[in-house]
């Protein structure tokens, strides 16, 4: 016989999640929450996963959120177990990945006085959630009516910003308490808003008078549209598309290796080379080089297209235009010129010169980080989800072709901490082979994501391991201190050979370049359990490498 919890706010959310169509659910252990857990781990519609860590389990969610593009429910039990929620929030927050966070809680007469695993809940993600709800206890006047309604605008508000949205839940004891037969509750009326939108005629008048147009496309999921409308502007060499790994864009038109080509820019190429309209898509760009490039060039008018975020990112923003881009560019295409410009000739010069230099340094190159990212590049199988931790990996990833798989990056604040529980969620609920790339800091400091029963066998990840974290050999500064090795790079000589064993990985290491493509070759064929691939170029400068490509293309 089926057991649910008997508390009324419990029934009324699981009421409504249904309704709305949310079905995933992240659990993380405790008693407080043992209602919630109760409740939804015996209702037939939802799917229920178990993560210990709250850390990692907020970082599940997120990639299971990703992979659906839909929100996901996570559940804590009361105190610092909601405060390990937060990095996966502003993660959430900043990439606009809808997540329902729902804490529960003590009674509200407990705060402050010193009972165990109570903390200040109300209100805790204000700064990074986009709505913050709390319960009312089940004894309290008219709960059932308000706990309805609170529930009900908190759903409809993690649909439409596409965000983390809290709701904390106090709950008085007894926590156990069971019913096998739940009440009936009335329809639901949704009234989740969508915004219309009209191009305005002075954004199309600028368009068709500006010359040198650039479009820039930072982070963002694959859109078979947005890509179809882009390559529409480019077809005649109307305007440059700038995009990078994690735009998620394929044109043999599109500008796609943007460090490649700016990266030893002199003061008057930063005048040769900028536009005159900037029109900005996406979220955050990977390369630091571009923002510098474009707070420069300061151009005339800069327009960014997102329905939540409109950020002043290059100091020039002319135009907030809160729409989808898929909508604008379907508005623009209807009115726009497309003429070809000297503009996209000037880029294409450019972009013919360094990436013959980029194929002579591959050439000149021997097993390094760089010689990794660039085998990888020509050994991995089409049509994967293919996951880059921060730092050099989605740096290095910048410089090569993935064009032709889905690429995910964590690129909302940019941490290495849920790199791999990210991927591991997504892989969770995708049908699609998940490949993380990562690097051993990221991987180490993350090895709670590995810590559940549903990782699917397909699953792969490649560790190239430096011996710390050499992202801080590459950018000026760190090299010029005596912290370098223990404080900033933290050298280290770990490996995840054990790691892999404890958590029921098969596990490969190499440390040669024939030894790895021949490795390559099988490593993402089908198997009866997930795998792990070690990379070893601790005995490699590979900073030096790095450097030596940028130098050559001058």
């Amino acid at each position: 016989m089926k057991q649910f919890s008997s508390k009324r706010s419990i029934q009324i959310l699981a009421h409504l999640l249904k309704e709305y169509g949310i079905f995933n659910f992240v659990i993380s252990p405790g008693s407080r929450n043992a209602p919630l857990a109760i409740h939804f781990s015996e209702t037939d519609e939802f799917n229920c996963y178990s993560i210990v860590d709250e850390r990692s389990a907020g970082f599940v969610a997120l990639g299971m959120a990703k992979s659906e593009k839909k929100p996901v429910a996570i559940t804590c039990t009361s105190g610092s177990a909601a405060a390990n929620y937060y990095p996966a929030i502003t993660e959430a927050f900043y990439q606009n990945v809808p997540l329902l966070v729902l804490t529960a809680d003590r009674p509200t007469d407990f705060v402050d006085i010193f009972d165990g695993q109570t903390i200040r809940q109300k209100d805790l993600y204000s700064q990074h959630s986009y709505g913050d709800f709390q319960l009312l206890e089940d004894g309290k006047e008219n709960a059932d009516e308000q706990n309805f309604d609170l529930i009900k605008k908190a759903i409809e508000l993690c649909f439409e910003k596409k965000g983390p949205v809290h709701i904390n839940i106090p709950l008085e004891e007894p926590l156990y308490e069971m019913v096998s037969e739940l009440p009936t509750f009335p329809p639901v009326e949704k009234t989740i808003q969508k915004k219309s939108f009209e191009i305005p005629s002075n954004l199309v008048a600028e368009w068709n008078t500006s010359k040198r147009i650039m479009i820039l496309v930072g982070t963002r999921d694959y859109s078979e549209e947005l890509e179809m409308q882009l390559s529409q502007l480019v077809k005649n060499h109307s305007a440059v598309v700038l995009c990078e790994a994690n735009s998620n864009l394929r044109n043999e038109n599109f500008f796609s290796h943007i460090d490649r080509y700016i990266y030893n820019f002199s003061e008057e190429d930063y005048k040769t080379y900028a536009p005159e309209l900037l029109i900005t898509v996406g979220q955050n760009v990977v390369s630091k080089k571009i923002k510098q490039f474009l707070r420069k060039a300061r151009p005339k008018n800069h327009w960014h297209i997102d329905e939540v975020w409109q950020p002043d990112t290059f100091f020039s923003l002319t135009e907030k235009i809160e729409t989808s881009a898929e909508n604008f560019f379907s508005k623009l295409l209807n009115f726009a010129k497309l003429e070809p410009q000297p503009f996209y000739n000037l880029w294409d010069v450019l972009r013919d010169k360094k990436d013959l230099k980029h194929q002579e340094y591959c050439l000149l190159t021997n097993f390094s980080d760089f010689k990794f990212f660039e085998s990888l590049s020509s050994k991995l199988p089409e049509n994967i989800n293919l996951h880059f931790s921060n730092s050099s990996a989605i740096r290095y990833a910048q410089l090569f072709d993935f064009n032709k798989n889905k690429v995910y990056c964590n690129r909302g604040t940019s941490g290495i901490d849920g790199s791999t529980s990210t991927a591991m969620g997504f892989a969770m609920r995708n049908k699609n082979q998940t490949v993380l790339v990562t690097g051993d800091l990221s991987f180490f400091y993350d090895i709670n994501g590995l810590w559940n029963n549903y990782i699917p066998p397909y699953t792969r990840i490649i560790i190239f391991n430096n011996g710390g974290g050499d992202i801080f050999k590459i950018i000026p500064g760190p090299s010029s201190t005596n912290a370098l090795d223990e404080f900033i790079l933290t050298k280290h000589h770990k490996n995840a050979e054990l790691l892999a064993k404890h958590f029921g990985f098969g596990y490969t290491k190499v440390d040669e370049e024939d030894t790895l493509l021949r490795v390559l070759e099988n490593f993402f064929k089908p198997d009866l359990k997930a795998k792990i691939l070690e990379v070893d170029t601790s005995a490699v400068e590979n900073a030096e490498v790095l450097k030596g490509y940028f130098e050559f293309l001058k």
